[in-house]
């Protein structure tokens, strides 16, 4: 498969590259040769074949992957929200904001897993931006109705907003039918269900039915389903698809204010989470890439971003869920150290680079150190500095 590049006799009789910052019309995108970007097209080849040659070897059918790894395992690993059988590896690379690459099916709308963190942490995020939460140290149960009691037990009444936007609020309880202890559980099975308790803020665990706790907390906050949030407050003004799906569980259904809704889900885990299309991935990567303004909006506060690109106390490379951070390059070594990643399983990557104002998205590449080699290969056909 070669790469899908446009001729620069085509692109120079269209459309003129502006010297000001790039923003992608909704339903397309501009793509040029990389030659035309001092970009060596040779290496960028290289990385594009790398990308497709390491695609992930599990199954692309993606309930059948849930049962031999996290279902392996763990005990209540029924499915409850919906799941798909993914495309074949595909992707992009933006360079200085035009598209100068892609590979594989690009508009399969698959699901892309705990990359739905880094949506439910933006629209937590918008919450934050526009007063409904005051501050990210605030206790989450005062923000609940009076009727929950998700933060009612004195363990969980310890919980601040910023505990679940890190991972480390050790929330205790069931929701949705998991117990956080079934999710990743460690040590012995016998002692899963009485697992120690940890100081909200002072442990870093993944875990989501604590993440699905914060889309439930956040939604009783926006008092509306939160992929209407995401529409109606990032997703459209960024010119996103209509295809996008944010799915939640067949039980995750509340009533609020008198109508149904359903309470989404943070990732893939037991089915559900983010269904989008790598087009749609870039233009929200490409929202952070440009410090969440688009167009002279600022759709979301410099100041939420900072702090997402923050690695907390309990874990130094790890910001805001799912903000993957390089302090020290140990995660990525071909990567500057500003470099940040919203990552999925699968493998789902969204790559942020603003050292090199290079935006990648690499989807169903392999879980080893596929990522960093695709990385290196893309980064070295750049033109030196």
């Amino acid at each position: 498969m070669k790469l899908t590049l446009i001729s620069a006799l085509m692109l120079f009789s269209s459309v003129a590259i502006s010297a000001e910052t790039y923003y992608p019309p909704a339903g397309t995108w501009q793509q040029v040769s990389p030659q035309s970007l001092g970009v060596n097209a040779s290496k960028l080849q290289q990385a594009v074949d790398y990308a497709i040659a390491s695609e992930n070897p599990a199954s692309k059918d993606q309930a059948l992957v849930q049962a031999t790894t996290f279902g392996a395992r763990e005990p209540y690993d029924q499915i409850i929200g919906p799941m798909s059988v993914r495309a074949a590896a595909n992707g992009m690379v933006i360079y200085q904001g035009k598209v100068i690459a892609t590979w594989g099916d690009t508009q399969s709308v698959d699901m892309t897993h705990s990359i739905s963190k880094t949506f439910l942490t933006t629209v937590t995020g918008l919450a934050l931006q526009q007063g409904l939460i005051h501050n990210v140290q605030d206790l989450v149960g005062p923000y609940l109705p009076s009727a929950s009691d998700l933060f009612a037990s004195e363990h969980n009444q310890q919980i601040r907003w910023d505990h679940l936007l890190r991972q480390t609020s050790d929330w205790q309880g069931t929701l949705w039918g998991k117990p956080d202890w079934a999710d990743r559980p460690e040590g012995e099975a016998k002692d899963w269900p009485n697992r120690p308790l940890y100081t909200p803020g002072s442990r870093y665990k993944y875990n989501d039915v604590r993440i699905n706790v914060l889309a439930l907390a956040t939604t009783y906050v926006w008092r509306k389903p939160l992929p209407v949030v995401l529409h109606e407050q990032i997703m459209k003004p960024i010119g996103a698809s209509s295809t996008w799906r944010w799915h939640g569980y067949d039980n995750s259904w509340i009533e609020l204010d008198g109508q149904k809704i359903q309470s989404v889900s943070g990732g893939g885990h037991w089915g559900g989470g983010m269904f989008i299309n790598a087009w749609d991935l870039a233009r929200f990567g490409y929202l952070f890439l440009r410090d969440g303004n688009w167009q002279g909006q600022q759709l979301i506060s410099q100041d939420f971003i900072r702090a997402a690109r923050t690695g907390g106390s309990a874990k130094a490379d790890y910001g805001y869920a799912n903000w993957f951070l390089n302090p020290g390059r140990q995660a990525l070594p071909a990567a500057p150290e500003s470099a940040v990643t919203f990552q999925g399983a699968g493998r789902n990557v969204i790559y942020l680079d603003q050292e090199h104002d290079v935006l990648l998205v690499a989807r169903w590449i392999g879980n080893g150190d596929e990522l960093n080699q695709l990385i290196a290969k893309v980064l070295a056909a750049l033109p030196k500095k």
